[in-house]
């Protein structure tokens, strides 16, 4: 399958994505070259935690690039309805293009999305039928990232050996207190509202309700009923193949 590219020209969005990688890249960065490889090289932890966060970071880098440039679903400016749904179809009063319904005309991207949840600027894009499960993916790899992150900065304070290799009074001074505790904050900040975030999706999945739809008071009911969690994930991901709905690819 082909992977179509989609960007949206909005320069607060930019800007947002810019802070979302930012913080991906000090922890990246950060978090190895003062936690991770030092207590490795001195044998007090195992390989396998550095190549779980090594997998962890480029999962959550690569799901953010995919939600952020996957088409949501874009209707097409002039859609082949078949006869026998046009009564599903509506008219946009904004674009005056014909939509399936629960499609959301988007004031920030400048047309319509198939089921469209809400426009997110955290990835510069609308968060629609096509991209949703990267959406999830994304908060998913981003509550792993950020609580391993807090992990490994609780052992380096409380847990961890000292470093023989570095003069440790140095160490505090210009790397633990200046950088570790601004790592363990964005942590903190990340993990809460990615979890928060995260269930709000998930409750939203399994009622059958988009995000526009309940800040419109709309009834779950009004779209149907409450399906098993596997059902309408395998409805989102697009795939009943439970190991697929964690890879960013198509």
């Amino acid at each position: 399958m082909k992977l179509r590219l989609h960007f949206v020209v909005d320069p607060m969005g930019w800007l947002c994505i810019s802070v979302v990688f930012g913080i991906w890249l000090y922890n990246t960065f950060f978090i190895p070259k003062l936690v991770l490889l030092p207590h490795y090289n001195e044998g007090h932890i195992p390989w396998a935690i550095v190549v779980c966060y090594y997998i962890a970071s480029a999962l959550c880098i690569a799901a953010l690039f995919r939600a952020s440039t996957a088409d949501p679903g874009r209707l097409p400016v002039d859609p082949k309805i078949p006869h026998s749904e046009r009564e599903h179809w509506e008219l946009c009063n904004k674009c005056n293009l014909m939509r399936p319904k629960r499609s959301h005309h988007c004031s920030r991207c400048g047309h319509c999305v198939r089921r469209m949840d809400h426009h997110c600027p955290w990835i510069n894009n609308c968060v629609g039928e096509d991209n949703h499960w990267l959406f999830l993916q994304l908060c998913f790899y981003a509550q792993v990232l950020s609580l391993f992150t807090l992990v490994l900065d609780f052992c380096q304070y409380y847990y961890f050996q000292p470093l023989t290799g570095l003069d440790q009074e140095k160490f505090t001074t210009r790397h633990e207190l200046a950088l570790l505790r601004v790592s363990a904050l964005m942590g903190l900040v990340m993990f809460g509202g990615m979890t928060s975030l995260f269930y709000t999706q998930m409750t939203g999945i399994l009622s059958d309700t988009t995000t526009i739809e309940k800040m419109a008071n709309f009834s779950s009911e009004i779209f149907g009923s409450k399906r098993s969690w596997q059902w309408a994930l395998a409805e989102v991901c697009g795939t009943r193949w439970k190991v697929l709905w964690l890879i960013p690819l198509p």
